[in-house]
C-alpha cells in the first residue's frame, strides 16, 4: 500500500470517526481506538520515508493528533479548537481551504 492510498482511505475514516463522535453516535473511545488502529496500520505501510507528504496528508495527521491529545469535554466545549478542527475536516472532504498553522507530521 502507498502513503497515497493510505491517507485517502484513512482520512475518509477519520472524517467520519469526528464528525460521528461530535454527533454523539459513538463514544470517544471508539475515536481513540481508530487513532491506535491506525498507528498499527501505519506502521506496515512501505516507503514512508522516500514518498512526498502532500499537504491532504499533513492535514490528516494533524488532525488525528488533534483528536488524540485533546481531552474527549475539551474536542466537545472548545468553540476555538472545534473550529479549527471543523477547517481540518472540510478540507479532508475536498470542500474548505488549506488550514492555516496546520503542523502535521508523519509518526
Amino acid at each position: 500500500m502507498t502513503v497515497h492510498s493510505f491517507i485517502n482511505r484513512k482520512a475518509s475514516q477519520l472524517v467520519y470517526f469526528v464528525r460521528a463522535f461530535w454527533e454523539g453516535r459513538i463514544p470517544y473511545r471508539e475515536v481513540d481506538l481508530y487513532f491506535w488502529d491506525t498507528m498499527e496500520e501505519w506502521s506496515q505501510v512501505k516507503d514512508t520515508l522516500t514518498q512526498p507528504c502532500s499537504q491532504k496528508e499533513r492535514v490528516f495527521w494533524h488532525l488525528l493528533h488533534q483528536v488524540h491529545f485533546w481531552s474527549e469535554q475539551k474536542l466537545l466545549e472548545d468553540p476555538y479548537l472545534r473550529s479549527e478542527l471543523i477547517t481540518c475536516l472540510e478540507y479532508l472532504e475536498g470542500e474548505g481551504q488549506y488550514p492555516l498553522d496546520c503542523v502535521g507530521v508523519r509518526p
